[in-house]
């Protein structure tokens, strides 16, 4: 009996880690890479880059300004930590750095549909509306 309550308490512990680690891991990386991210992109002023290539795109505006008007209490996630949440769910970490090297390095045309339709294949309808709201919001600071 004494055996049976050790191993029920070893068994009970190592779930609430488990639990834990599947919850808080996950909210611990996101904010470290949106850190990272932000701090980058404000240090090198790679953000007025950002926004003036999106500026000179007229395709690209377009496709940013389907998140205008959109009722963000309907979307899956409505912050920028909670959308990094869900693209490192979605994606691999290596996969994200590719893509933050590519954009970081400049795209052709070709380049860009390619990694649009490589996140369109692996998000939902909801989620791209949803990126499209954030990246909507951020632009218009």
């Amino acid at each position: 009996m004494k055996f049976l309550k050790i191993l029920f308490s070893i068994v009970f512990i190592v779930g609430i880690i488990g639990f834990a680690a599947y919850y808080f891991v996950p909210k611990i990386i996101a904010d470290q890479v949106m850190e990272k991210v932000t701090v980058e992109l404000e240090d090198r002023g790679q953000l007025d880059n950002i926004k003036e290539e999106i500026q000179k795109d007229p395709q690209l505006q377009a496709f940013i300004e389907e998140g205008k008007n959109v009722d963000s209490s309907q979307l899956p996630f409505q912050t920028k930590e909670e959308a990094t949440r869900v693209l490192l769910k979605k994606f691999k970490i290596s996969e994200l750095q590719e893509i933050q090297a590519k954009a970081k390095n400049g795209m052709t045309e070709e380049e860009k549909q390619a990694l649009l339709n490589q996140i369109e294949g692996k998000l939902t309808e909801e989620e791209m509306l949803a990126l499209k709201a954030l990246a909507y919001k951020e632009l218009s600071k």
